[in-house]
């Protein structure tokens, strides 16, 4: 299935999860923040959110500094 990740089209299988996608992209155990066509998607909830095709995701990386 063709999702977009941060403006940018992406593959990934049939019925992947957030939690999938965010491994796929080495981003897990990291500060990130997961928004789903729109709407956030709580951390706790990536591995029961699935994926449909055209779904639109945005991925936001917290950093530190000072």
């Amino acid at each position: 299935m063709d999702v977009v990740v941060n403006g940018e089209p992406r593959s990934l299988p049939e019925s992947a999860s957030v939690a999938e996608l965010v491994a796929a992209l080495e981003l897990s155990g990291k500060r990130i923040a997961v928004e789903r066509n729109g709407e956030i998607v709580p951390r706790s909830r990536y591995a029961d959110v699935r994926l449909s095709q055209g779904d639109r995701l945005e991925i936001v990386v917290a950093v530190g500094g000072g």
